[in-house]
């Protein structure tokens, strides 16, 4: 527990200094904002503070810090330093200096932003790409709440009919009428469910491995052979398994797709860092509270304490054959967060935090289609300000997302598959907006090393990905740790002559 704290009070820094050093970088004026100037009464509309950062939050946020935590609590506490660093000097800059940037822009969405500063060809890449990931979300967000609340009532499929037809309304309507809304309350019931456990930790105030304890011995309460922690292991190794499992607690290129959208609701720039900022770095606590309690369920026994006996005799059962499950396997992420709601909060506590993550990517989900809208709206320069034109661009959208939703359902591991490969395109998003972030500061000088050296080390991370991956070339580790190290190199040695070239026409 003594490292939690630590990490606690290590993101609170990160706010109050690092997240000062950058809004300075930036420097934040007084100039009117896209939400005073270009007001539409649909998309650009002003709103209170307070709302502007609980929607944004509530945005980013998704199963992302829940599941990812989840899963990446398997790395036990390695995944504290992955939190820590990555949403303070990846993260929150990425999540502020692209909100930033959208606001400076005209609540420019992130082709746009992208191809501003990248060139036209990574432009429509990114176009394609970018509503490619948003769909994704939005199928991913709508079967995980759906597997949730099945357990309260209803079936599944019941619960993702109606997860679509609140999507339909929330993706048309004016965004003060739905999200402007309901989200903050919605944010109000992750944060309770947040909170909750974290005081719950602390009444507990059980074992765990620390920062600086030996992981390899961490797990000794439990059989290697329940845990399934080799075969876990061994699929999916430390680097850089763990930085794309751990995504929206620490870094995520969904965010700078999301950040427009409140760009286009504030009131002055120098709501940014507390907006941004402070956001990513709420987020980050919610990840880091579900990392902790993880590695309290899945090593220290405390799947014991909330899982009903016959449930934990018949795993064992299954943990006992040749072909038994694993622990990993028979507790999936949603699991966890039902066993462990109900079984420290109670059942009212319990409902009010599954409820917490379940609005979370719902929320996430039509923000996305929402986004999704928008970018391609302003790819054909199609006015959104009537019904009809919204109703066109989203009901061909809404059919591809049904199509991706149908396949993953009848797959039986097509929820595990889409999650994954949502996971690298989300980090290989996050890549190529810190390059064009990067690209940005240089050209004003600006401090532009604040973004390079987490554009280098999510470069290097995702190359290997592709590379190591089991679900994609599967190379040798050692061959793909090279091959991911030289394509790190290749693209720093372009920004590097492009930055030499950029200085020595400005001289000139």
């Amino acid at each position: 527990m003594i490292s939690f704290i630590i990490a606690l009070a290590a993101l609170v820094a990160g706010y109050l200094f690092y997240g000062k050093f950058v809004e300075r970088v930036f420097a934040p004026d007084d100039r009117p904002t896209p939400a005073v100037s270009m007001a539409d009464g649909v998309d650009y509309i002003a709103m209170p503070n307070w709302k502007v950062f609980m929607i944004q939050f509530l945005n980013i946020a998704g199963t992302g810090p829940i599941f990812g935590a989840i899963m990446g609590a398997w790395y036990g506490p390695s995944a504290y330093y992955w939190i820590i660093f990555g949403c303070i000097f990846g993260g929150a800059v990425h999540d502020f200096l692209s909100g930033m940037l959208s606001i400076r822009h005209g609540g420019a969405n992130l082709p746009q932003l992208i191809g501003t500063y990248l060139g036209t060809g990574v432009k429509r890449v990114m176009l394609v790409f970018s509503v490619f990931l948003l769909l994704m979300v939005g199928v991913v967000f709508v079967y995980s709440p759906a597997l949730l609340l099945k357990n309260f009532c209803w079936s599944t499929l019941t619960w993702i009919l109606i997860i679509f037809v609140y999507y339909v309304f929330a993706t048309m309507l004016p965004i003060d009428k739905i999200i402007g809304k309901f989200y903050p309350l919605f944010a109000f019931a992750l944060l309770f469910m947040a909170v909750a456990l974290m005081v719950v930790l602390f009444i507990k105030m059980p074992a765990l491995p620390e920062l600086w304890s030996d992981f390899g011995a961490a797990n000794h309460n439990q059989p290697a052979a329940i845990l399934g922690t080799e075969t876990f292991m061994g699929k999916n190794p430390f680097f850089p398994c763990l930085f794309i499992t751990i995504a929206c607690g620490a870094i995520s290129g969904f965010h700078a797709t999301q950040s427009p959208l409140m760009a286009r609701c504030m009131k002055s720039e120098r709501l940014g860092r507390p907006i941004f900022y402070g956001a990513m770095i709420t987020e980050g606590v919610v990840a880091l509270i579900w990392a902790t309690v993880s590695m309290y369920f899945f090593y220290y026994g405390g799947w014991r304490e909330v899982v009903d006996a016959q449930t934990i005799n018949d795993f064992l059962a299954q943990a006992g054959t040749e072909n038994g499950k694993t622990l990993i396997q028979y507790f999936s992420a949603p699991a966890v967060v039902e066993k462990v709601c109900t079984g420290w909060l109670g059942i009212v506590g319990g409902v009010l935090a599954v409820l917490g993550v379940v609005a979370a990517p719902i929320t996430s989900g039509d923000t996305a289609f929402r986004s999704a809208r928008l970018i391609i709206a302003e790819a054909l320069h199609m006015s959104q300000k009537q019904v009809g034109k919204r109703f066109a661009i989203a009901l061909p959208m809404f059919a591809v997302a049904i199509a991706m939703l149908v396949w993953q359902m009848e797959n039986p591991d097509g929820f595990n598959t889409i999650w994954q490969w949502f996971g690298w395109a989300n980090q290989t998003l996050s890549v190529i907006t810190l390059w064009a972030l990067t690209v940005y500061l240089a050209m004003n000088r600006k401090l532009f090393v604040i973004t390079l050296v987490p554009a280098l080390f999510m470069t290097a991370v995702c190359s290997t990905y592709v590379l190591i991956s089991h679900q994609a070339l599967a190379l040798n580790p050692a061959l793909a740790y090279t091959l991911g190290i030289v394509a790190t190199l290749i693209v720093g040695s372009v920004f590097a002559l492009w930055y030499k070239k950029h200085i020595n026409t400005k001289k000139q």
